[in-house]
């Protein structure tokens, strides 16, 4: 890279996060000091927000480099599972779960998702075991972010400016940008930044196949150097693998807390259905272009140092300068819109969750509003500490947080629309299968009389399936074999589902 591209790079990324910045100042003049407007921007947000918001809020490092980075290494199917797969899934879900839950919201008033959990079965301790299993898994996902971040400008810089410089930078600003902005900033951001992304990354795509001859040229180069990258299938992308990411990745998007929040703010049940029939055609129009050039990249011979995501590299070599930071800028933002998102919501949830029931039941909503601003700084500081060791790649850092979201999905489900579920089943259905998924990825896997125990499939599936179907069994199971408990609330989940 040439000495003087290094200024047009960074000026371009500053003053895309300036240009965010004063989006989120308009934003905080506008929020109200009542927790509801602060974290559910008063349930006021239209379609077109909610679609972008949440389409933005995904736009994580996970799905911008993770996905082009597994791409370039072992082909393009990766369009599949994210794209066909997950696009049509989560949109399922997003109905059957947050149709239900938006209905439940609006007439409760319940802000996350274990106040509603913790409210229909009258304990605390499932609301707290709701958001404690949250946020635990919230801290890599954010951790994930910064990791995207700081490999993202050493590829933008071919390594002058370090990997921690890049995960410092979004560490200060999603710190900044949450405590300023609350969920009306977070998510006007979000629409600007999903538009732009969503663009953008178009003429990425146009720009690279011009550079390089055309998609002829591109296509022979592919059948040159990965002519396995043709066929369908081969390597990691087995049927079982691909269905396992395809089913983990969708349920475990639902129960993140930063979109499972966004199922309460729609102003109204037609905000809903339109954007959760508008999103697997949104996510296509995103994932094929950015996996498609991870693919090229492979096909193009490019080479990308170690510590680097394929998309700047790539960039680098086929556009100008200045064009390359404009992409990586725009994905930065989309990471950060995620980041801010995250942080958001997991602050509602200790506040609302563990300091209000726990510590400070008599606590204001503007005391409680300052609590999370400075619990945002703390946690996010913590996962800038912990994403300098870079405990794996982007993709087996975000693979294992929606694993652990997965297992809370059923449970849930099953609670919207089992009337004799119970607080004792809930209990042991998200308790049991938390355990459960821990214990496979934190010990290692060993080997008992010929038999594999805590190993990453068995029969070839995905250990994290096994959790889910564990979590269904225990949650249905126990509450059959139990009784409600005092304070059990039956008739807070019986709200119709034919509202408008």
């Amino acid at each position: 890279m040439a000495e003087s591209a290094l200024p047009v790079q960074l000026s371009v990324i500053g003053a895309y996060l300036v240009v965010a910045l004063v989006v989120g100042t308009a934003a905080y003049r506008l929020t109200g000091r009542d927790a509801e407007d602060y974290y559910l921007a008063g349930r006021s947000i239209g379609t077109v927000v909610l679609l972008f918001t949440t389409f933005a809020t995904l736009l994580s490092a996970f799905t911008f480099f993770g996905g082009p980075n597994l791409a370039y290494a072992a082909g393009p199917e990766w369009i599949l599972v994210m794209g066909v797969m997950d696009g049509l899934l989560f949109a399922v879900l997003w109905y059957v779960i947050g149709y239900r839950q938006w209905l439940i919201g609006r007439a409760e008033g319940y802000v996350t998702l274990g106040e509603m959990l913790g409210d229909r079965f009258g304990s605390n301790r499932l609301r707290a075991l709701v958001a404690g299993v949250s946020l635990f898994w919230l801290f890599p996902y954010v951790m994930l972010q910064q990791m995207g971040a700081g490999e993202a400008i050493v590829g933008l810089t071919d390594g002058t400016v370090p990997y921690w410089a890049g995960a410092a930078l979004i560490t200060l600003f999603m710190i900044g940008y949450v405590v300023l902005a609350g969920l009306r900033g977070v998510a006007w951001t979000d629409t600007i930044q999903g538009v732009f992304m969503l663009g953008i990354v178009w003429v990425a795509v146009g720009w690279v196949l011009s550079s390089a001859g055309g998609l002829p040229e591109v296509s022979a180069s592919l059948a040159t150097n990965r002519p396995e990258f043709l066929s369908l299938g081969g390597g990691v992308y087995s049927p079982q693998w691909m269905i396992a990411q395809a089913v983990t990745i969708a349920f475990g998007v639902t129960m993140f807390p930063q979109i499972n929040q966004r199922f309460f703010v729609a102003k109204d049940a037609r905000v809903l259905k339109r954007s959760f029939t508008l999103w697997p055609a949104l996510v296509l129009l995103l994932f094929v272009p950015a996996f498609l050039l991870g693919t090229w990249a492979a096909g193009l011979g490019v080479s990308v140092p170690e510590g680097a995501n394929v998309i700047p590299v790539l960039l680098n070599a086929y556009t100008p300068a200045w064009f390359a930071a404009l992409v990586v800028a725009g994905a930065m933002a989309a990471m950060m819109s995620s980041s801010d998102s995250m942080l958001l919501s997991g602050s509602s949830y200790l506040t609302r969750d563990l300091y209000r029931p726990f510590v400070n039941p008599a606590a204001d909503d503007e005391r409680e509003a300052w609590l999370a601003r400075i619990g945002v700084a703390v946690f996010a500081t913590g996962t800038f500490v912990a994403s300098l060791f870079r405990p794996g790649t982007l993709v087996q850092v975000g693979d294992t947080a929606f694993g652990g979201y997965a297992q809370l999905a059923l449970p849930v489900l099953v609670a919207l629309y089992w009337p004799k579920t119970t607080r004792r089943g809930m209990l042991a259905g998200i308790g049991g299968s938390q355990l459960y998924y821990l214990a496979h990825v934190f010990v290692p896997a060993t080997t008992v009389g010929g038999v594999t125990v805590f190993g990453s499939t068995y029969l070839t599936w995905d250990f994290a399936l096994y959790g889910m179907v564990l979590s269904l069994a225990l949650t249905i199971g126990v509450s059959l074999a139990t009784a409600p408990d005092v304070g059990e609330r039956t008739e807070r989940f019986s709200v119709g589902t034919g509202a408008d």
